[in-house]
């Protein structure tokens, strides 16, 4: 995809781009899905959720740039786009180098805005995160059915650059749905991980599942989002694993 010359109206599809264009140049952005909660107070277009964005929404828009992400969207609305004439950039994040490439990418070749420190800042506070634990953890993203982190996810990767292997990574899908007595093992893990997104886990709702697993609840922000919120995410993760393993 070729930006246009001049990106003045961006829509972002992905909750994480729309923080980190809202931190980067809030005047670009006009639209945002319904998903899409931080910063606090955003006051911009609402098109929906990411999987079923209006996209005669998006076009009255005007948008010179559409954000978006192979995993969170769908093809045919982003071909639908594109047919009607809309720049389309869609980002492909499943590695914490990747995020940093794609986040350059999305924010400067995309939208033209010069490279923002938070972005040198993230990239600085992974430089320096060093593996502290040496565990195995389950990842449940849903339930009803159970649904976890498999191969090849973000999430997953986040994890191991903590020390935290996820015990699903060499599972053929990326989100397998595992019967919960095989998750609650505890001779095959050493914790459970907990986000609170997309599944919102919360200490009444998922930690009783796994009674023989200590339980680390995590913003799920921290963990699957790449954008400003990677400045702070291996010292908020750490210490939620450092909690749960005492």
């Amino acid at each position: 995809m070729t930006p246009p010359a001049a990106v003045r109206r961006v829509v972002s599809l992905v909750p994480s781009l729309t923080e980190a264009v809202a931190v980067s140049g809030p005047d670009l952005l006009v639209g945002a899905t319904d998903w899409c909660a931080h910063p606090a107070g955003l006051d911009v277009a609402r098109v929906r959720g990411t999987k079923n964005p209006d996209l005669e929404r998006i076009a009255a828009l005007e948008p010179d740039l559409v954000l978006a992400n192979e995993e969170e969207n769908r093809p045919a609305d982003l071909e639908a786009l594109r047919a009607a004439g809309i720049a389309v950039l869609v980002t492909e994040v499943r590695s914490v180098p990747e995020a940093f490439g794609e986040l350059h990418r999305a924010l400067v070749d995309g939208c033209g805005l010069p490279r923002p420190a938070w972005l040198d800042e993230a990239e600085a506070a992974w430089a320096d995160v060093r593996a502290e634990f040496d565990a195995v953890a389950v990842v449940p993203v849903w339930r009803r059915p159970w649904m976890v982190l498999g191969r090849d996810t973000f999430a997953g990767a986040v994890l191991a650059h903590l020390g935290v292997r996820n015990r699903y990574a060499r599972h053929p899908e990326r989100y397998p749905r595992v019967p919960l007595p095989e998750l609650a093992d505890p001779r095959a893990a050493d914790l459970v991980v907990l986000p609170d997104e997309p599944y919102a886990f919360a200490a009444d709702d998922g930690p009783e599942a796994f009674p023989g697993l200590p339980a680390a609840l995590v913003d799920g922000r921290y963990l699957t989002w790449y954008g400003p919120s990677l400045t702070e995410a291996p010292e908020v993760l750490a210490g939620a694993v450092r909690e749960a393993l005492g």
